[in-house]
């Protein structure tokens, strides 16, 4: 795969009073993270879908060593194929976000030069995945500075992002989850026979996961105890932190939540369904991204009206007991018996056309573009300060 990276553009200001008609948007992409071209990739398509005759659009770019930058109004170098891998370039300059409650102007600074003004930004629309964007830092921020911004606050996305404690919080809610073990880095760098004692109890196969990671990086399926050591090790190159889940005898079926308008409840989508093939043992990065024939996306699903009623009863209590706001993925298991146990829930979900969030809401009537449209909307209603 060729690594191609977003240069990035002149820097303008805004003059006094120009697009009031338009929403100012703030697309924030890349991080720090392994997730940073999946990121890229989720904006791609964010951008693409977004009306200029609505919203002026500001892409802001966040390379891997955290730095700001503007980029291009161009979709198509941010695309994650087999040929590319997009990356956020650093600049010679990069944009500042303003932490001064009632002060909405990002700003571009250069090093010699006077700060410039990009204007006031009424939306924040952030797509960084994984650690330092979607785990409440992120989010953080934006509260800080009192922007109005996509998505869910700081503690459903903290805590949503550590698997170990989404699992606690649904358990604690009286959701269903299947059994699972968790081992702390201080657990496993002093004694790691005990940790691995104790997943051996699990019945295999076994999944093991950085608890704080998405995109299946760092994810191993282990048939039998013998595999365990190598795959906890490798996941620990992700996250010190891993969860080691009990394989469910079951289909993978998802369903997508958005926050009701105005204070109502959450909304539901049909549901959707994961069939994985090609080679691929479980559904992996390279299923999700790089080789699509290996994924069949199907929304609705096929499953009883029973079924699809307990998945949407779980996908929204899942949601309110996290506390999210925006939207949520949230991937349940469905066994042989009709049993429905949740797996996990997503607070960024992949966002290209092709992900299951937008393919199950496009199935319940909402097409892309309004999709995006709704979040913005959802994002303005919302109050921004203590809430």
């Amino acid at each position: 795969m060729t690594e191609q990276r977003t240069n990035s553009p002149e820097t303008k200001t805004a003059s006094p009073g120009e697009d009031q008609d338009r929403i100012r948007i703030a697309v924030v992409f890349g991080g720090r993270s392994d997730e940073h071209p999946v990121s890229c990739s989720t904006a791609a398509s964010v951008l693409a879908a977004m009306d200029r005759s609505r919203y002026e659009v500001l892409p802001v770019g966040i390379t891997r060593q955290g730095q700001w930058v503007l980029v291009p109004d161009d979709p198509e170098p941010l695309r994650l194929t087999a040929q590319n891998t997009p990356e956020v370039a650093a600049g010679p300059s990069e944009v500042m976000v303003p932490l001064t409650v009632g002060d909405a102007e990002l700003r571009v600074l250069e090093p010699g030069q006077v700060p410039q003004e990009l204007g006031q930004v009424d939306v924040v629309f952030p797509l960084v995945h994984g650690p330092f964007g979607e785990d409440g830092t992120l989010q953080g921020l934006f509260e800080l500075a009192d922007l109005h911004y996509v998505g869910c606050g700081v503690l459903a996305s903290a805590v949503m992002m550590d698997k170990h404690y989404m699992k606690v919080v649904f358990e604690a809610a009286g959701l269903p989850v299947g059994p699972y073990e968790v081992v702390t880095d201080r657990q496993w760098r002093t004694d790691a026979q005990a940790a691995l004692a104790r997943v051996e109890q699990l019945q295999f196969p076994v999944f093991v996961k950085p608890c704080r990671a998405g995109s299946s990086f760092g994810i191993t399926r282990v048939d039998t105890p013998g595999g365990l050591r190598s795959a906890i090790e490798q996941a620990r190159e992700h996250d010190p932190k891993v969860i080691v889940e009990e394989g469910i005898d079951g289909r993978e079926i998802e369903c997508g939540v958005l926050q009701g308008h105005h204070f109502t409840e959450p909304r539901v989508s049909e549901l959707g369904e994961i069939v994985v093939s090609g080679g691929h043992d479980f559904y992996d990065f390279n299923a999700k991204y790089i080789d699509g024939s290996a994924v069949q996306l199907s929304s609705p699903a096929d499953v009883s009206p029973e079924v699809r009623g307990r998945v949407q009863q779980i996908a929204r209590e899942a949601f309110e007991a996290a506390g999210c706001e925006g939207l949520a993925r949230v991937d349940c298991f469905v066994t042989p018996q009709g049993e429905v146990l949740i797996n996990e829930i997503n607070t960024m979900p992949g966002f290209t056309p092709s992900s299951m969030f937008p393919v199950m809401w496009a199935a319940t009537g909402l097409d892309y573009p309004s999709l995006v449209d709704d979040l913005v909307q959802l994002a303005l209603e919302r109050p921004t300060g203590l809430r």
